[in-house]
């Protein structure tokens, strides 16, 4: 009995630290807010930026390479990890899930896996990537469109769920770096 009420001492400690970090990192002006967020074990590459109004799930378990962008207002459910590459844009209101219930299960029990979206994705406004979710190099993601797939390299792919509308004509995606002191 002693363990399991230590294990939830712990967990509520947990989310009261995951609480702060989502309240608190709105008032770190861009340029600092990569150092702030690597105090609670989140790494995150040179020149790239996360911006306002975001929202973590845990602390850790989120790696992003350089020259990336999360715009404001974006889920970034990071309990089974999310892997970001380099030069990745990801628009205002993105959602990334790693984590669902069973739908399947009477009691509705846990069940996810890490997103990986490697270097050169773009990822427009509203979309939503779902657990176990690997999005290949230069890959593009419509606004509003659900990805419960991976996604194959320069692939465009949009809807509910998404497809594969066309392959796009690039070799490699140009930086995305935006490191205005008070950008959203």
């Amino acid at each position: 009995m002693d363990i399991l009420r230590i294990k939830l001492i712990f967990l509520q400690c947990k989310f009261i630290l995951v609480a702060f970090l989502n309240v608190s990192y709105h008032f770190i002006p861009n340029p600092l807010r990569s150092s702030y967020l690597r105090l609670f074990g989140m790494r995150i590459g040179k020149r790239s930026c996360i911006h306002r109004y975001c929202k973590f799930f845990h602390v850790g378990k989120f790696v992003m390479g350089k020259n990336s962008v999360v715009n404001f207002g974006c889920y970034l459910d990071n309990r089974r990890g999310i892997t970001i590459g380099n030069n990745v844009g990801i628009a205002h209101n993105v959602k990334i899930y790693t984590l669902g219930h069973n739908i399947d299960s009477p009691q509705f029990e846990t069940k996810g896996s890490p997103v990986v979206i490697e270097d050169g994705v773009f990822i427009f406004s509203n979309a939503m990537i779902m657990p176990g979710v690997t999005l290949h190099h230069n890959c593009v993601v419509l606004p509003g469109s659900i990805v419960t797939k991976d996604v194959e390299e320069n692939a465009i792919v949009g809807g509910n769920p998404a497809k594969i509308l066309r392959k796009r004509n690039v070799i490699n995606s140009p930086s995305q770096s935006y490191n205005y002191w008070f950008a959203l």
